[in-house]
């Protein structure tokens, strides 16, 4: 790596990268959606590297983590079939009616419910599920839904972090680092929970006005849920995923596999269901720009330019891992914060592999990668997609309800979320100050 020099190949793929990316976090100013700009940076990546003879489409076929979009459709295919049946809808207004109006005690009981729920299903169909209850809920009690919903993203992008399936750059990692669902979990489980704790303490205070008011109207309705059968089938499928994904490295199947055969247990257990209703809530979209975003950052490695920037910075992390560590867990969290975290992480990756190349141990780059993107996606409304699915929704409601107040600006999640941002930064990393044997240590 000390050898490699900066060459016009490397700089072709450096732009094409930094074009795309600058498409992708400007999405709001030119109209293009990610996945567009996504798409087009990977055709001009694959043409680029024709050119100088670094890449070619089939090698960008190649650097397309599958196992990363196999899981996602297969996950996100298990929760459009659980959606209809009501079981969500049932378990979100028997929290609120548990609550008794007490509205910390209900943002507590929901946010606990979608952390939960985001362990296993990720954190963006989570939000997806429980983002339109929680306005019906607050309808209901006639309060204001912005502290619940920011509550929803924020507690789901922290509590995410925990297992390997709970966040797309838990995926990303586990996936090209083969880190397996124990390892993941029992090494990321316990600072998540601290800082999951943390972020609830702090919800209390930055919402101490809305939180302290008495709800207008009561919420007595009484939810039935309309498919039991398929509800309780799903319930029992993952359960099952959720023992195979800690067996799975034993087995010697990848956690795709996992995720597949629960979707067609689900899918054979509901024989009535409709395959287009099955699909009707997989973003397809998201995966688009996933496989577009690993057909970029595959160029720039084959261009050696993501190998050169690993050499740059090698010396600092020889010399002092968990300075190293930390440093990358805080320039994580705040660019990601910025151009959202599946993009950092995509970039990421691959400089840490080369460094593991080298000999070095790379283990706790790992987690304070996957720490930092994690924890920074609750810094702006961008910064993960979590986030953005409950922007657009408030910002839908305020448009119905003709009332501007109801929408999430990005003024308003700045000053919500960054707090938060910063307060778990500093808990996780004076966790990995103390424990950073635990962190330091190999992967088995």
């Amino acid at each position: 790596m000390e050898d490699l020099v900066f060459n016009d190949a490397m700089l072709a793929s450096a732009i094409v990268l930094a074009l795309t990316f600058i498409g992708i976090f400007t999405e709001y100013v030119h109209g293009l959606e990610r996945s567009k700009v996504a798409a087009a940076g990977a055709v001009a990546m694959i043409i680029v590297g024709q050119i100088y003879g670094f890449y070619s489409p089939e090698e960008a076929i190649g650097a397309v983590d599958w196992n990363v979009i196999f899981l996602l459709a297969a996950m996100m295919t298990i929760v459009s079939i659980m959606i209809p049946t009501g079981g969500f809808n049932a378990l979100a207004y028997k929290l609120a009616v548990i609550s008794k109006g007490r509205l910390y005690l209900m943002l507590v009981l929901i946010g606990t419910a979608v952390t939960v729920i985001s362990l296993l299903l990720d954190n963006v169909t989570t939000v997806v599920i429980f983002g339109p209850l929680i306005i019906l809920i607050a309808r209901a009690q006639k309060i204001n839904p912005i502290p619940y919903l920011l509550a929803a993203a924020l507690l789901s992008d922290t509590g995410g972090i925990g297992t390997l399936v709970g966040d797309p750059p838990n995926i990303m990692i586990g996936s090209a680092a083969d880190i397996d669902f124990n390892t993941f979990a029992i090494r990321m489980g316990p600072p998540v929970l601290v800082c999951w704790i943390g972020v609830l303490i702090m919800l209390r205070f930055l919402f101490a006005k809305p939180l302290a008011e008495k709800p207008e109207g009561e919420f007595t309705e009484v939810v039935e849920i309309k498919d039991k059968w398929t509800w309780n089938a799903s319930l029992i499928i993952l359960g099952a995923m959720v023992v195979l994904f800690i067996l799975h490295r034993a087995l010697h199947w990848e956690a795709w596999f996992v995720a597949v055969l629960g979707m067609a247990a689900l899918v054979l257990t509901s024989r009535k269901l409709l395959m287009d209703i099955a699909v009707e809530h997989v973003e397809l979209t998201l995966l688009m720009f996933f496989i577009g975003l690993f057909m970029i950052v595959g160029g720039v490695e084959h261009s050696q330019f993501l190998m050169y920037i690993g050499s740059l910075i090698r010396p600092f992390v020889e010399s002092d891992l968990l300075m190293a560590t930390i440093a990358l867990m805080w320039v994580g969290a705040v660019l990601s914060a910025a151009i959202d975290n599946i993009p950092f992480t995509a970039a990421m990756i691959p400089i840490i592999l080369g460094m593991e190349t080298q000999g070095i141990n790379v283990t706790p780059l790992w987690w304070g990668l996957a720490m930092g993107v994690g924890l920074g996606g609750n810094g702006t409304h961008i910064g993960s997609t979590a986030n953005v699915f409950i922007v657009t929704i408030s910002e839908r409601l305020a448009r119905e309800q003709n009332d501007p107040s109801l929408a999430i600006t990005p003024g308003l999640w700045f000053r919500k979320g960054s707090p938060v941002m910063l307060g778990t930064l500093v808990i996780a990393t004076i966790l990995m100050y103390v424990f950073w044997g635990w962190f330091e240590n190999p992967l088995p």
